[in-house]
Order: C-alpha cells, then sequence, then structure tokens
C-alpha cells in the first residue's frame, strides 16, 4: 500500500484536500468518490519511505493462490464479468502482495489490456505457468475451465510440497533437539561433575574419561559449533542464488539415501504435473519447457529440460535427453515415449505425476516411521553413554568410602 494526497471538492463545493491509504491510485480515487463522497481534482502518490508499507511477508503462498483460483472459477462460472471478478477478490483477499497486485490488474482491464500482460508484470505474484496459461484461455475463450485447471495444479502441488516438507521436518527437529540435549549435557552438566572426581586419587573408567574429554572439548569450542552452523545456514541461501552452486547442491541432496528418492520423486510429480496442465491448455511444447525449467524447483532436472528443449527444437523426441539421464526412471521414458507415439502426451504425463504424488505420499509416512525410532534409539544410547560415565565412578567412589 502507499499514500495518495489528493485535492478534491465536497457536495458543499468546498475544496478539501488530505492523504488517503491505498493500494492503487485507482482504488484511492475509489475510496474518494465512494466513501467520502468527494469530487476528486488532483490525486498523486507520495513519495519516500515514511508513506510506503514495509511488507516483510509479501509473498503469496500456495494456498493463497489456490483460494483465488477458486474464487475466479465460481465468479466466471457464475457470469460475472472478468473485471468485476477480478475488483471482488481484491478487496477480499486478506494477502497484502495478492491485494495490491489484483488492484493493478483491474485497473489495467479497465484500460482494455488483457489479463495476461497485466499477470506478467507482477511476475512475483503470478508464475510464468499462471500468466500462460490465461493467455491460452484468452485464446480459447475458457478462462473459466483454465482457472479450475490452475487451481487444481496449485492444490496438487501445495499438498506433496507439504508431504515432503513434514517428511523432512520431522527427523530434523527431532535431530536438532537431540543435539541441543547431547551439548548441554556436554557443555554444562558433565564438567560440574569433572571437579568432583578430580578430589579422589581413583583411576577413572574408560567411559568417564572419554565423556570427561569431549565435556571439556565441547566447552571449549562450542562458539565455533554455534558459529560453523550460522556460517553454514548463510552460505547455503547465498549459494542457492548462484545457478552453479546451486545445481551442486540439488545434485547432492537427490544423491543422498532415502531423502534422495523422495526429493526425485517430487521433482518428477510437479514436473510432469506442470507439464502435463500445459498441453492440456494448449500451450505450445517449447513454449511448455521453457516454463517448466523455470517452476521445476530442481536445477538438476532444469538442465535435463533445457536438453529437451534443444532436442525438441532439433525436431528429435522428449524421450531422448530423458533417457540418457539417471534421474528419470524407465517408467517415465516409456511413458514419454508411449504418449509422442500415440498423441495422448498430456494424458501420459498425467498419469506419471499421479503415480509419483502417490509414491510421495507413501515414501514421506515411511521416513517418519522410520526416523521417529531411529533418532530416539540413537538419543538414548548417546544420554544412557553420558549417565553411566557419571554414574560408574560415583559407585566405585560410594563403595571406597563404605
Amino acid at each position: 500500500m502507499a499514500y495518495y494526497q489528493y485535492e478534491a471538492r465536497s457536495k458543499q463545493g468546498e475544496l478539501v484536500s488530505g492523504k488517503i491509504k491505498a493500494d492503487s491510485k485507482l482504488q484511492a480515487e475509489r475510496k474518494l468518490t465512494d466513501e467520502k463522497g468527494v469530487n476528486v481534482l488532483n490525486l498523486s502518490q507520495m513519495e519516500g519511505i515514511l508513506y510506503q508499507d514495509i511488507e516483510v511477508f509479501s509473498r503469496v503462498s500456495s494456498k493463497d493462490m489456490v483460494i483465488f483460483l477458486r474464487q475466479m472459477t465460481t465468479l466466471l462460472t457464475a457470469g460475472i464479468s472478468l473485471v468485476d471478478s477480478v475488483r471482488l477478490l481484491g478487496e477480499q483477499t486478506p494477502n497484502k502482495a495478492l491485494r495490491s497486485a489484483l488492484v493493478e490488474v483491474e485497473e489495467d482491464l479497465r484500460q482494455g489490456i488483457s489479463m495476461s500482460q497485466s499477470t506478467e508484470k507482477h511476475r512475483k505474484v503470478f508464475q510464468p505457468l499462471v500468466v500462460n496459461m490465461i493467455r491460452a484461455g484468452e485464446a480459447g475463450g475458457n478462462l473459466d475451465e483454465i482457472f479450475e485447471r490452475l487451481a487444481v495444479y496449485y492444490e496438487k502441488q501445495n499438498r506433496i510440497k507439504q508431504k515432503v516438507i513434514s517428511a523432512l521436518a520431522y527427523p530434523a527437529t527431532l535431530g536438532v533437539i537431540a543435539i541441543g540435549v547431547v551439548m548441554f549435557l556436554l557443555a554444562v552438566v558433565v564438567p560440574s561433575f569433572a571437579d568432583m572426581f578430580a578430589g579422589f586419587d581413583s583411576e577413572l573408567p574408560w567411559i568417564t574419561l572419554f565423556v570427561l574429554n569431549a565435556g571439556d572439548w565441547m566447552q571449549s569450542w562450542v562458539w565455533l559449533i554455534l558459529l560453523l552452523t550460522v556460517a553454514a545456514i548463510f552460505g547455503i541461501r547465498a549459494a542457492r542464488k548462484n545457478d552453479d552452486m546451486r545445481y551442486y547442491l540439488d545434485y547432492f541432496m537427490l544423491k543422498m539415501p532415502i531423502v534422495g528418492g523422495i526429493l526425485q520423486k517430487s521433482a518428477l510429480a510437479r514436473m510432469s504435473r506442470t507439464l502435463s496442465s500445459l498441453f492440456t491448455s494448449s500451450v505450445p511444447v517449447l513454449q511448455a519447457t521453457s516454463i517448466v525449467e523455470r517452476v521445476v524447483g530442481n536445477e538438476v532436472l532444469a538442465n535435463v529440460i533445457r536438453d529437451i528443449r534443444t532436442s525438441l527444437e532439433k525436431g528429435e523426441s522428449m524421450a531422448g535427453p530423458m533417457e540418457k539421464h539417471w534421474m528419470f526412471p524407465p517408467l517415465v521414458v516409456q511413458m514419454v515415449v508411449v504418449g509422442e507415439r500415440t498423441g495422448s502426451l498430456d494424458q501420459m504425463l498425467d498419469r506419471v505425476a499421479l503415480f509419483y504424488e502417490e509414491e510421495v505420499d507413501q515414501a514421506a509416512e515411511r521416513l517418519k516411521s522410520l526416523m521417529e525410532p531411529m533418532l530416539i534409539a540413537v538419543l538414548a544410547v548417546v544420554v544412557g553413554v553420558i549417565v553411566a560415565s557419571i554414574a560408574i565412578p560415583m559407585f566405585e567412589i560410594f563403595d571406597t568410602i563404605g
């Protein structure tokens, strides 16, 4: 949102001025006319950071996009015009970034600009997939069907994304808690017993010496461990902004045991679902592969898609580059071959997407059921060793005193 300085004339003929907060100039003018009942003479946006909203969390989530697409489908199917549909949703959506974009889209639509051209201006809100499918819907005159397909697409993508996040977040959280507990025991609890053991001349068991040395090391270097952890987090975030580094990070994640398989299936499901949606909406194949390359979210897969587009430009098949790459199982290659030969590539890709979405569901559940007892067992062993290292010499001391 921004602030606008206005000069207007009231119903009584008096000149009034002031400032008003709105998502766009059009919305500001509408507020002044409808709410304040004045005739706007002059309206201009106020410059400066003090007159701008600072929105830290301004991205549009998949959930927000699904709600918007579902509502657009309902309004268009009910016979409400595109301009009025956009206006109604722009007034109702709670997401600031989406609301601001829709207000500007409405303004463009009233000026005769197409929705695909308008949404293309807001790349942080509308992905290339959305823009191009809207463009196809405008050409085919079936925008309501396009919005329905987009809603289904985003619902499935959001579901698969949440499954992957849930599968990876649970063991990661449990692992962080376990490491934190061990660090606390070694850095705080164990050293307090070290002073007590130092007062006795008896020889300590090897397990106690090992844990005491680990505690001394942890006390001395805990700051370095925390510093390296923070540096690693920021380093990975910086690396994700570089294409080459992002490729190697994605490659490393895909090659990880267990987790890599889930990420591979998730990426294949996303690629197949996106291509199927674009082909069903009659988006040209070269344009579709270019869009998928940008939205697939995995640089390893994006490289293969670039090879696929080059192959298609030469008049060759889509399945060729897939067959040569380790990321594509034979199932995917065979389904694409059948789709190309029979002219039903959109249907074949849809089946591939359904198959891998189910695979991700099952793999995520297996990972959670496997990792939970494993991490608990590891934590129990580590804590048990620390407790034993303290308890054993204490029993020996009690026996000596007795």
